[in-house]
């Protein structure tokens, strides 16, 4: 299979980028006179490199799912449904990528297998639980656990982002005071004191100002050198752990990320174990979705011992990672035979306990920011006061 990135005109005029898979060349010549395209300009890439034009948010995830769990729960077809669906996308990338979707699984390929060939356009959560849907015969119940499952997800980030909203502005708006005071505020003074002796720190103060202005080049140098250095280091294994580590570890923030995670754990392992997926792959996927190296490594031990018939409550009790109330819960499910059920309302806890915390997080970042704008404020007037009353008394 190959990938063809392509820019072409429809039947219209108008400019259409794209990209597709296709066996060969005189396939995807093929496609495109099925589309009424006509090709400008292709490039083939090779699979391993080639990335979608698309990755869908959690919220259209959601949008989408839903949609495809009612047309089929309505008795359509599934290639109905993803003709539908396609026609329905608002945006131009999003179509695209349906449009592969249902071209792929109208030729007789796997819906779970069409989603993998987007190149990272679905996370392979939804591409596994899609797969045992297959199996299983239940696709339309498993694309409605989808959408509630990344409609939660969505809701989770929307509450995050908001309650960050406010600290971001008001350390935001800081800075920019800062900066107002030494470029323009703080050079008004300097004229006023003209040849005066100023104390040390106004003059320390006044000569970070101007070599910021007089060699800005190398400030930004600087600065885009000191991200550029940050980026590289994050692309080392090991500090990437080191950071995941210190995420989950940091006080106060430490405890609300890891009730985030227990809580998209929780809710991830309950899909994917009441799909009747095996556990060992249950644990890979739901340890992958949290996006954590550091967790990620431990999980690698914790699939080893359940392959050697640990009970998963101990397996996890081991990592000192999660609340030993969380291990308490997973054992019960086990004992009980009621895992997937149990680890949901566990998820549904603990996704409110995050909450509660996110808000505490929050008024406690509040003070520290406007304490941090007052010291900022306070040091510059610090700066300035001296001086002033200095040249008052000399004119005196």
């Amino acid at each position: 299979m190959k990938t063809y990135n392509y820019t072409a005109k429809d039947l219209q005029g108008n400019q259409v980028k794209g990209s597709t898979n296709c066996e060969d060349y005189n396939a995807f010549v093929e496609r495109m006179q099925e589309r009424n395209l006509f090709v400008i300009n292709y490039k083939e890439v090779e699979s391993t490199q080639a990335k979608s034009l698309k990755k869908f948010k959690t919220a259209e995830l959601a949008f989408d799912c839903r949609q495809l769990s009612a047309m089929m729960s309505a008795g359509l077809s599934l290639v109905k449904a993803l003709d539908i669906l396609y026609h329905e996308q608002a945006k131009d990338d999003a179509k695209q990528v349906w449009l592969e979707v249902y071209e792929e699984v109208q030729k007789g390929q796997s819906f779970s297998e069409a989603l993998k060939m987007q190149r990272g356009a679905f996370p392979p959560f939804l591409i596994s639980m899609v797969n045992a849907g297959e199996s299983s015969g239940s696709l339309d119940t498993v694309m409605q656990r989808m959408a509630d499952h990344y409609a939660k997800e969505n809701k989770m980030n929307n509450k995050i982002k908001g309650s960050l909203t406010y600290p971001i502005i008001l350390f935001s708006l800081t800075i920019v005071i800062g900066l107002v005071l030494c470029l323009f505020v703080l050079p008004m003074f300097v004229e006023m004191f003209g040849d005066a002796e100023l104390p040390a720190t106004t003059q320390a103060l006044i000569n970070i100002v101007d070599f910021a202005k007089k060699y800005w080049y190398i400030v930004i140098l600087v600065v885009l050198g000191i991200v550029a250095f940050v980026k590289y280091l994050f692309t080392m294994p090991n500090v990437c752990e080191a950071w995941d580590k210190f995420i989950i570890k940091v006080p106060a923030a430490g405890p609300l990320v890891v009730k985030i995670y227990t809580g998209r754990f929780a809710r991830t392992l309950s899909s994917l174990y009441s799909s009747g997926i095996p556990m060992v792959e249950c644990l890979e996927r739901s340890s992958d979705i949290l996006n954590n190296t550091y967790i990620s490594k431990l999980f690698e031990t914790v699939i080893a011992e359940v392959k050697q018939g640990e009970p998963l409550s101990l397996a996890i009790q081991r990592t000192g990672i999660f609340e030993s109330m969380f291990c308490s819960i997973i054992l019960v499910g086990e004992e009980s035979g009621a895992l997937d059920d149990i680890l949901l309302k566990c998820a549904e806890f603990y996704e409110d306990e995050a909450d509660t915390a996110l808000a505490k997080l929050v008024t406690f970042i509040e003070p520290v920011i406007i304490i941090f704008m007052g010291v900022m404020v306070g040091f510059v007037l610090a700066a300035i006061l001296p001086a002033m009353y200095s040249s008052y008394e000399n004119i005196a």
